[in-house]
């Protein structure tokens, strides 16, 4: 769960008080769902100061999400880039949450309006685990009785408000039979993803991931893992998997921005191997914790550095 406080909002290139963060009750977003957004982490670093993980990417995904939904975002990359750092240094708080928001913020009723204003809004809160303090010691999961949509009907490469409607029935099912996540299938019975993770496996050695066949939303820390784990050696293979190859797995594990890297101890009433993080997914978490903390030349390109904050210079394109 997530602490929602902070000072500053960033706003269509204002920075304004935490409190006064308003938008209006008819507004086309709130009814539709159609609003996309990101989750970007900061983290302190080695060196002192803090560093956002792997900002181009996450603003890239939030550009290619709007162009889905036809929402055109009034600022060029390098200007969300930078309103990111502005909001992050205003809030000075490590580890922290930021939520990059992509809205129709004015009254605009009707569910095929094209023509209200496309506004931009920042946040960056306290950071806390998303599956809970313990979950890196494992978290416990069932499959979902909701599955994920296809890509036909919902886009999955776009990080789209309205998506997370599905997450929010799998998740709150999960939470209320005691378990700590959902486990999502694709429309065909293969594994795609948890409520705002993706999943990896382990078998024999070998790293598995569902493919973009699966119907996932492309994660950044999803690719992150793949990298780590490549690097150290460990092959890695996309493909379709089955409920029986997660059940019978020496491994598994979350991976996700907010959820970062969580092993996966049960599913349902199985334990996954030996009902303790196992050693791939040990190796692999601890190089994901020296990236993030910049002790990894080879990753030292996944963070930028927090400027202090400066005057915001950042506005809206007519």
């Amino acid at each position: 769960m997530m602490a929602a406080n902070g000072k500053k909002i960033w706003m269509d290139g204002h920075l304004v008080n935490f409190a006064d963060a308003h938008v209006h009750v008819l507004s086309h977003t709130l009814h539709y769902g159609v609003g996309l957004f990101e989750g970007i982490r900061a983290y302190p670093t080695a060196e002192g100061g803090a560093a956002v993980f792997r900002l181009p990417e996450h603003v890239q995904r939030l550009i290619t999400s709007a162009k889905f939904y036809h929402m055109p975002i009034p600022y060029s990359q390098s200007e969300i880039e930078e309103a990111i750092l502005q909001t992050q240094a205003a809030n000075d708080v490590v580890p922290s949450y930021i939520r990059p928001l992509v809205y129709r913020g004015e009254p605009a009723l009707g569910v095929k309006n094209l023509q209200g204003k496309v506004s931009l809004a920042i946040a960056a809160i306290p950071a806390k685990k998303y599956l809970g303090e313990g979950s890196e010691s494992g978290v416990r999961a069932k499959i979902s009785p909701f599955r994920k949509p296809h890509s036909d009907a919902i886009p999955s490469f776009a990080k789209s408000a309205g998506n997370y409607i599905n997450s929010y029935l799998a998740g709150a099912d999960a939470m209320k039979e005691g378990y700590d996540e959902a486990i999502l299938l694709d429309q065909n019975g293969y594994l795609a993803e948890g409520t705002g993770e993706n999943i990896f496996l382990v078998r024999n050695g070998t790293v598995y991931t569902p493919g973009l066949e699966a119907d996932i939303l492309v994660g950044i820390t999803r690719d992150s893992v793949i990298r780590i784990a490549t690097d150290l050696g460990f092959p890695v293979v996309q493909k379709l998997l089955s409920v029986n190859e997660l059940l019978s797995a020496d491994e598994a594990f979350f991976t996700g921005t907010y959820a970062e890297i969580a092993p996966i101890k049960v599913v349902g009433s199985y334990s996954i191997g030996a009902g303790t993080p196992g050693p791939i997914t040990r190796k692999i978490l601890t190089m994901f914790r020296r990236a993030l903390a910049g002790e990894e030349p080879k990753y030292k390109s996944w963070l930028t550095p927090v400027p202090a904050l400066a005057r915001p210079t950042v506005r809206a394109r007519n």
